[in-house]
């Protein structure tokens, strides 16, 4: 276990880069509905810290808890995995 202790990770995919160090990441899950037996999907909006403005609609990147940085903000982008497709 590292000094920090145990932080929760996540794989999403931007879904807005309009704000200053900020983008929204959206993270889908996918589970099943203890009635019907069918898949559901599911999904979450997080705001994350992204301290060189380096990423873009699209994009999909790796999310790391992490200390509160504003009212909305508790998570931080720690890589990108893919770029968005070329426009």
């Amino acid at each position: 276990m590292s000094e920090r202790g145990l932080r929760r990770i996540l794989v999403g995919t931007v879904v807005s880069d309009k704000m200053d160090k900020t983008v929204v990441v959206r993270v889908d899950r996918m589970y099943q509905d203890p009635t019907y037996k069918k898949y559901v999907r599911r999904y979450s909006k997080f705001m994350a810290h992204d301290e060189d403005n380096g990423c873009v609609v699209g994009d999909k990147v790796r999310i790391i808890e992490h200390r509160p940085v504003s009212k909305s903000k508790r998570w931080k982008v720690q890589a990108k995995l893919t770029g968005a497709a070329a426009q």
